[in-house]
């Protein structure tokens, strides 16, 4: 039977974000130079730099929470998710995992609130895919780091969107978790074809993962974009990084 979380699946080679001259920062001062970047279905774009690079601020526009500063950017996702590090509400309220599951069809960026019977449906359907059913009636404060992003990216699944951002989705996380986490989102990217912007900063586990790499610097001439090694090898990521380059590189 075909389930509504299957039948969105997004063909490769659609593009689902574009940005040209995009231009981030506050109060009119960018932060970085002008950005461009294609987002194509399937997609997996690890967004490195150091702390204060503008990683968390090119996000915050790309979402359309702070405006830009110039340039543009377009989303051509329909629907759109946000996996932030933490959750406001994670040690505020007893908030079930069915609870934040089901939230994600009720998103912003969604098209539209989903009636009682469905989003029911498509809570149970995403936590039985994440291999989280059966922690559906338990609070999200009291669950492992593993656990609550397996449950996060099943809000993902539910929410049916496209394009996921996520920020720094293995942080705190040990490495065992870490690794059952990537092999998820793999699973997301390949069997539903959503596009993963993930910002990271553990390098070994991002260039592993990803299919391309923007590497953000406010001291170097451009961002850097490409595969993992062609990243590896340009003279501003290495001027940066020095020697943890070779750390990487062996991964």
């Amino acid at each position: 039977m075909d389930h509504p979380l299957h039948r969105d699946r997004c063909e490769p080679g659609h593009t689902l974000l574009s940005v040209r001259g995009l231009l981030v920062g506050y109060a009119g001062r960018p932060l970085l130079p002008p950005i461009d970047l294609d987002v194509r279905c399937g997609e997996f774009l690890a967004v490195v730099g150091r702390n204060g690079s503008g990683k968390t601020t090119l996000f915050r526009t790309l979402l359309g929470l702070i405006p830009a500063v110039g340039g543009r950017f377009e989303r051509h996702a329909g629907r759109v998710a946000y996996v932030p590090q933490r959750l406001a509400f994670d040690d505020l309220y007893p908030v079930t995992v069915a609870d934040v599951v089901a939230m994600g069809t009720l998103g912003p960026w969604t098209r539209g609130a989903m009636g009682g019977r469905a989003m029911r449906e498509a809570t149970a359907t995403a936590l039985e895919e994440l291999g989280a059913a059966d922690l559906a009636a338990r609070t999200f404060r009291s669950l492992s780091e593993g656990q609550k992003q397996r449950v996060l990216l099943a809000r993902v699944l539910a929410s049916g969107a496209r394009l996921v951002f996520l920020d720094e989705p293995t942080a705190a996380m040990d490495a065992v978790a870490e690794a059952e986490s990537m092999a998820l989102l793999a699973h997301l990217q390949e069997r539903h074809g959503m596009a993963l912007v993930v910002v990271s900063h553990h390098l070994a586990v991002a260039f592993e993962a990803a299919s391309r790499v923007l590497f953000l610097d406010a001291d170097a001439a451009a961002p850097v974009l490409g595969t993992p090694a062609e990243v590896l090898r340009h003279p501003a990521f290495a001027a940066r990084y020095g020697a943890h380059v070779g750390e990487v590189a062996r991964g």
